[in-house]
């Protein structure tokens, strides 16, 4: 659902629900409506909330739950090296389990 998908962000941007809020330019109380699923933000809030987050708004509606991650202004190599701590993160997830 919507509501944790922007706790769940907010969490693990560790931050807090006034600090969102005032990246947003909303109240803290518009924030904790949200998260408690008592009201739906605006299309321009769910834009706002996406771009602050770094997501689509596709993945704050969890019709694509895939990630991404911007690489723009960075070299081949750069990206390159990204790729490959991602792909040593998945493995070492994998073998945790």
């Amino acid at each position: 659902m919507l509501c944790d998908m922007i706790k769940n962000l907010r969490i693990s941007y560790g931050i807090s629900q006034v600090r969102l809020a005032q990246e947003l330019g909303v109240s803290k109380q518009c924030v904790s409506n949200w998260e408690n699923d008592n009201v739906q933000p605006s299309i321009e809030m769910l834009i706002k909330t996406a771009r602050f987050f770094k997501v689509s708004c596709d993945y704050l509606l969890e019709f694509d739950c895939s990630k991404t991650i911007d690489v723009s202004g960075l070299s081949e190599t750069e990206t390159a090296h990204l790729k490959l701590l991602i792909e040593d993160l998945r493995i070492a997830k994998s073998c945790k389990r």
